[in-house]
């Protein structure tokens, strides 16, 4: 064989490993072209760019869910950090501003690759899109778990989780499907305490998962949906006298001088079925009021849901 022959079978040889080696390596979560995928969203449609390296979330429980899939991220909100967020308190996060209101500043110095926002920031749309690729993944209230399933899915499409996210969700569903079980004929009436007052949130509010994806009836299918709720009172409580009465104390995350459980530690409350059984459930505030929409969130939703229910 001459020196020229086995010089042109060394050359073939490395094109082809290397062309295996760049498809290998694309196919394993490395954007080895910088692979643009368009998002559709509430907001509208958005080119991103396959496995982005710098993440600013301004969302709770979508940096649960990325937390959970093991995506890094560069910023966040930090004030009021829920529990189940405790890491980015570390340094190495960069503070962007708050869930209300984005430090323009701070975001356009980071030079993010991809900002992914929810409701409270939607007048920021526009503004932050001209920044970086900006995709809006709120979560639906009238729809809860199809809005998680398809938020979680285009995580998975953009940072090659699909595989991951799959396995969440139908961990998700599995324990929904618990939930279902032993919520027929089950009724139920959903307060917010806030200080030494409170609303209460029927079907289609923020906290009608409990009605419309975990199948407990609500006792009162008048309730108004609306972003605050519906003021009430102990003396309605006593009249809609609900199977059970589950309770999210908003003090206990932005502070108050009356905790929900001594608000509803009364002479009127102690008439309930609901008391009488055992059924006054205080749920994790932190996890119903501040992250919902993520993946270990919505799972602690569902398990605390299941666990109270007899």
């Amino acid at each position: 064989m001459s020196k020229k022959t086995i010089i042109s079978m060394i050359v073939i040889i490395a094109v082809i490993f290397g062309i295996y080696g760049v498809t290998k390596f694309a196919g394993n979560g490395v954007s080895a072209d910088g692979e643009k995928i368009k998002i559709t969203h509430k907001l509208g449609e958005t080119e991103v760019t396959k496995n982005p390296s710098r993440v600013i979330v301004f969302d709770y429980g979508i940096a649960d869910a990325l937390n959970t899939l093991d995506v890094e991220i560069i910023g966040l909100p930090k004030s009021n950090l829920p529990s189940l967020l405790s890491k980015y308190e570390d340094g190495k996060y960069e503070n962007v501003g708050s869930l209300k209101e984005p430090d323009m500043e701070k975001v356009y110095e980071l030079k993010p690759d991809l900002i992914i926002m929810s409701g409270r920031l939607e007048s920021y749309y526009e503004e932050l899109n001209k920044i970086a690729p900006t995709i809006y993944l709120g979560v639906d209230n009238t729809d809860y778990l199809g809005s998680f399933k398809k938020n979680m899915e285009t995580l998975g499409q953009i940072f090659d989780k699909e595989k991951e996210v799959k396995t969440q969700v139908a961990k998700v569903e599995e324990a929904i499907g618990k939930v279902n079980e032993k919520a027929e004929g089950v009724n139920a009436l959903i307060a917010l305490a806030n200080d030494n007052a409170f609303s209460v949130y029927g079907e289609g509010s923020r906290f009608g998962i409990i009605h419309k994806e975990f199948g407990i009836e609500a006792v009162d299918k008048t309730i108004e949906s609306s972003t605050h709720g519906q003021k009430a009172s102990f003396e309605y409580i006593l009249d809609k006298n609900p199977d059970y009465l589950f309770v999210i104390d908003r003090a206990a995350v932005t502070g108050g001088n009356t905790s929900a459980k001594e608000m509803f530690d009364n002479e009127i409350i102690k008439k309930t079925d609901a008391y009488k059984n055992g059924n006054i459930v205080y749920l994790d505030a932190d996890v119903w009021y501040t992250i919902s929409g993520g993946i270990e969130s919505t799972q602690k939703m569902v398990d605390e849901v299941l666990e109270a229910l007899k």
